[in-house]
């Protein structure tokens, strides 16, 4: 799937999704209405509610008479039967959650209306909206992104290094973009430098369709605060006829790639520049032999005298599971000739 900001369609993403058979889960359902009866009726309140903060007493009780290993896969198969293609369920509230009552406190607020699981899986499979609302909240969680000016120091680094080099026209890829936040945020620096619309093109990269959806359309179904700052913010780009030349997809950088990369709006180029911020190194991407991979591919997508950068401030403890020290070496492996580059590293890659 590949979308272009500019004319990308803002109307729901009614293309990812299917429609829910509810006899498809009928007897999931009950099983659930039977299990929540006899907790609502045998546990003393609080039962779970918007803004409860949940004690191991409350965890323990909901866990008792509701496991969580019985309503997760009911969810599990609500994903799977919901969206067109195979769900990262790993993404969702529900992986490594401890409760139904952990689970809970995370969901929309309109998905708090009951304690009950049952009954939201039916409001779900009868709602459309509320599905779609519930979809994005579960695919793309807040605790995910961190917004713009995330690496100014990394900013700043690319800033010179294309100064010094007085590059243009420029090729960029953003190899981990989420929601397209770090690709926008590319796209106003390269404007600030004075690359005209016809002298840059950006691509933005994620295993996520529901990620790139809303990165090219700038729409949270599921956040409206967060959608209305990122369209504020991004307007001086659709303004000038920037976001053209902004493309989003769906892409693995751990599958085989072309040296030759298509990039947005279509155009068959080397990139120059490519990012993969918080993922190298952090607790998504940290097997050696998936790192070195993924190293390998990124670095055959640079042009000669390209660069790649990877840093990473909103994964907890990334440096631990993956020191700079091991992927600068990875970058010299795929010679790549390594430096520090703001918050993170940087990897160039020699002329022939």
């Amino acid at each position: 799937m590949r979308l272009c900001s500019a004319t990308a369609k803002s109307d729901a993403p009614e293309f990812l999704l299917h429609a829910v058979d509810p006899s498809s889960l009928h007897n999931s359902v009950r099983r659930l209405y039977a299990l929540f009866t006899i907790y609502a009726k045998t546990c003393p309140v609080p039962l779970p509610a918007p803004g409860l903060i949940i004690t191991p007493e409350i965890r323990n009780q909901c866990q008792c008479y509701v496991p969580i290993d019985e309503v997760s896969p009911v969810f599990y198969r609500l994903y799977r039967s919901a969206l067109t293609y195979p769900p990262i369920l790993s993404s969702t509230p529900f992986h490594n959650a401890m409760s139904w009552a952990d689970v809970f406190v995370t969901l929309p607020q309109n998905a708090q209306f009951s304690a009950n699981p049952a009954r939201l899986l039916e409001a779900l499979m009868s709602d459309r909206s509320l599905l779609i609302e519930f979809l994005f909240a579960s695919f793309l969680p807040s605790r995910f992104y961190n917004g713009f000016c995330r690496y100014p120091g990394q900013q700043e680094f690319i800033r010179k290094w294309l100064m010094e080099k007085n590059m243009k026209p420029v090729c960029c890829l953003d190899a981990a973009c989420g929601t397209g936040e770090g690709t926008y945020d590319l796209a106003f620096m390269l404007a600030k430098l004075g690359f005209s619309p016809e002298e840059l093109l950006i691509d933005g990269w994620t295993l996520e369709p529901l990620e790139v959806w809303s990165a090219a359309t700038r729409r949270f179904p599921h956040d409206r605060r967060r959608e209305i700052t990122l369209r504020k913010t991004t307007s001086p780009l659709m303004e000038n006829n920037y976001m053209r030349r902004i493309m989003f997809s769906c892409r693995d950088i751990l599958s085989p790639v072309s040296r030759s990369a298509s990039s947005a709006v279509g155009e068959q180029r080397d990139f120059n520049i490519i990012l993969c911020n918080g993922l190298l190194g952090g607790p998504i991407l940290h097997e050696k032999e998936e790192l070195e991979l993924a190293i390998g591919n990124l670095a055959e997508l640079l042009a000669p005298g390209g660069m790649l950068l990877a840093a990473d401030s909103f994964h907890g403890g990334w440096k631990q599971q993956c020191p700079q020290s091991e992927l600068r070496a990875l970058f010299e492996k795929h010679h790549l000739k390594s430096s520090e580059a703001g918050e993170g590293i940087g990897g160039l890659k020699p002329y022939q």
